[in-house]
């Protein structure tokens, strides 16, 4: 047997020179996954994963943003950890300073959906909401057409021509690229949760159906200076109604005339031109809702305050200049107060 000097056969040491470099090509590949899988460096980044979108195609971006080193380790990590599907539609806040494996349980977690807040104020009309939308980044005329279709609301169906009265004002969390159509069926729905069966069984004690609630309540939404007031506007509204008074309402002609209420001109005429809409040529409610009102405004009308301090009905009412709203049982008090206080 061949042997060189020191004693050791030829064969153990080539072994063992085999064992030192196949130690450095573990080491040196060691060493080059770690650096791969190492946190990359790079600043905050937001990843928005879209319908469709594969996981290669995100470890691709997400290298080019200086988030990882390789699209390849992840993917790598993301298939040993049996998460390389669990990619959701979303927004994944991601940075840098994270190593391969923390971005794999990032993205194998829940995804942020991005929303768009938007504010419909009670007491605004159909008309008005095409602009609010469309403030917010919505297509506001494709709004405006869905808004005009009254079949989404049952109240509204073959009744008007629009859903004026039946959305909700409310805050609402919308998806940046929701469709006009889930945005408006989302505001219906919304409102049709205030017709609970005891409310609706309160309404028609009052012998109102749910539309006619509705009508009264956005009435009341327009004449009140506030909450408080509410209760005792929808109580003359009711008693008026009750008594077959005509119920003289100024936002209703605004709204039959197609105007808004400081364009009111009585000089002009306008409180004795006739639209179905003119609670002063007409008698009852207008023909449909003013605008969409809000809870406070509905549940006025279902807990209206009717009486005055000495037992007698609320018929007339009047906001003077104090900011105090004054109540009258006959019209000759309603003039003084006019006259007292106006």
């Amino acid at each position: 047997m061949t042997r060189l000097r020191g004693g050791r056969p030829v064969w153990v040491r080539v072994l063992l020179i085999l064992l030192a470099l196949l130690l450095l090509a573990a080491l040196g590949a060691f060493l080059y996954v770690r650096n791969l899988t190492a946190p990359a460096g790079g600043g905050p980044y937001t990843l928005e994963v879209k319908p469709g979108d594969t996981l290669g195609a995100v470890a691709r971006e997400l290298q080019g943003k200086g988030i990882i080193k390789s699209a390849d380790a992840l993917r790598f990590v993301m298939r040993q950890n049996g998460t390389a599907g669990s990619l959701k539609e979303g927004l994944y806040d991601l940075d840098g300073s994270l190593s391969v494996q923390g971005v794999a349980e990032k993205l194998a977690g829940p995804a942020r959906i991005p929303v768009v807040n938007v504010t419909v104020p009670e007491g605004r009309r159909i008309q008005d909401l095409p602009a609010i939308f469309q403030k917010a980044g919505f297509d506001g005329a494709a709004i405006l057409a869905v808004l005009k279709d009254p079949s989404l609301s049952k109240y509204a169906a073959g009744k008007q021509n629009t859903l004026e009265g039946f959305v909700f004002p409310a805050t609402y969390e919308f998806r940046p690229k929701e469709t006009p159509r889930k945005i408006v069926e989302t505001m219906v729905a919304r409102m049709n949760d205030e017709f609970t069966p005891e409310r609706v069984a309160q309404a028609k004690a009052l012998d109102l159906s749910v539309r006619d609630w509705v009508i009264l309540a956005s009435m009341v939404q327009a004449e009140a200076a506030n909450d408080l007031e509410m209760p005792i506007v929808a109580g003359v509204f009711l008693n008026r109604l009750k008594d077959g008074i005509a119920l003289g309402s100024d936002p209703t002609v605004a709204y039959g005339l197609g105007k808004d209420l400081p364009e009111l001109d009585r000089s002009a005429g306008d409180f004795t031109k006739d639209t179905p809409y003119s609670t002063y040529t007409r008698m009852g409610l207008p023909a449909g809702p003013i605008n969409n009102p809000g809870e406070a405004a509905l549940q006025s009308v279902l807990n209206a305050n009717r009486k005055l301090a000495d037992g007698r009905d609320a018929l007339y009412f009047l906001h003077a200049p104090d900011g105090k709203i004054y109540v009258n049982h006959t019209y000759a008090e309603h003039l003084r107060d006019n006259e007292r206080y106006r």
